[in-house]
């Protein structure tokens, strides 16, 4: 057994206690397809294990959950699926290569303005989940409801991206209409999730960051 499936059986253990036997049969599977993407070296096991934490609260929320979805050639963290509802998540951790050692606030804010308007276009509902020891750099404008965003800002969230992200770039029409719902803080150490409106965490962001 190497390390990668010891890290994912010991925080599996640890979340055992309150699921029942259905739901503990549907995060062995989630366990055995991460097994299966860290042998072709797709997954690391700090940002698997948050998966699996917020697999688990969906989970228990009702949904179907699959790890690593494709979608149209890209693929996304989590996509959930209750009745006729869908939801992803994208798990951001805050890490930074070292190619932008010198730009980490920049490239943080274009990767999370990225993933919100590449992603929530294929989702009735799209979320963020991140650990609670960092805060996710989005956009003030990607807060508000489409119908609130100026054309200014808009334009400023296509400039940000195309820093970084040009193949293909986002579009004016995915800034236009890109959602946020909720950002999901996952505590690995007390294996226990928080949702949070998205309001209410930029108002407890903007605290913290003092």
């Amino acid at each position: 057994m190497g390390e990668f499936e010891r890290d994912v059986d010991a925080v599996l253990t640890r979340m055992r206690e309150d699921l029942d036997q259905e739901e503990r049969a549907k995060m062995m599977r989630l366990r055995d397809d991460l097994l299966r993407l860290q042998e072709r070296n797709v997954v690391k096991i700090n940002h698997s294990v948050m998966e699996l934490l917020c697999a688990k609260y969906l989970i228990q929320g009702g949904f179907e959950v699959e790890l690593e979805h494709n979608l149209d050639g890209v693929s996304c963290d989590l996509y959930a699926v209750k009745g006729l509802g869908s939801l992803i998540v994208e798990v951001e951790t805050g890490f930074v290569p070292p190619e932008h050692a010198l730009d980490p606030q920049t490239y943080l804010r274009a990767r999370i303005a990225s993933k919100i308007t590449r992603y929530s276009g294929y989702a009735n509902k799209f979320c963020l989940g991140t650990p609670p020891y960092y805060i996710v750099q989005v956009p003030p404008a990607l807060t508000k409801p489409p119908r609130f965003r100026a054309p200014e800002e808009i334009a400023s969230i296509k400039g940000l991206c195309d820093l970084y992200y040009t193949s293909p770039p986002v579009t004016l029409e995915e800034i236009r209409n890109a959602r946020l719902h909720s950002i999901y803080t996952l505590d690995v150490d007390s294996v226990s999730v928080r949702e949070w409106e998205i309001n209410e965490y930029m108002g407890k962001a903007a605290l913290w960051s003092v």
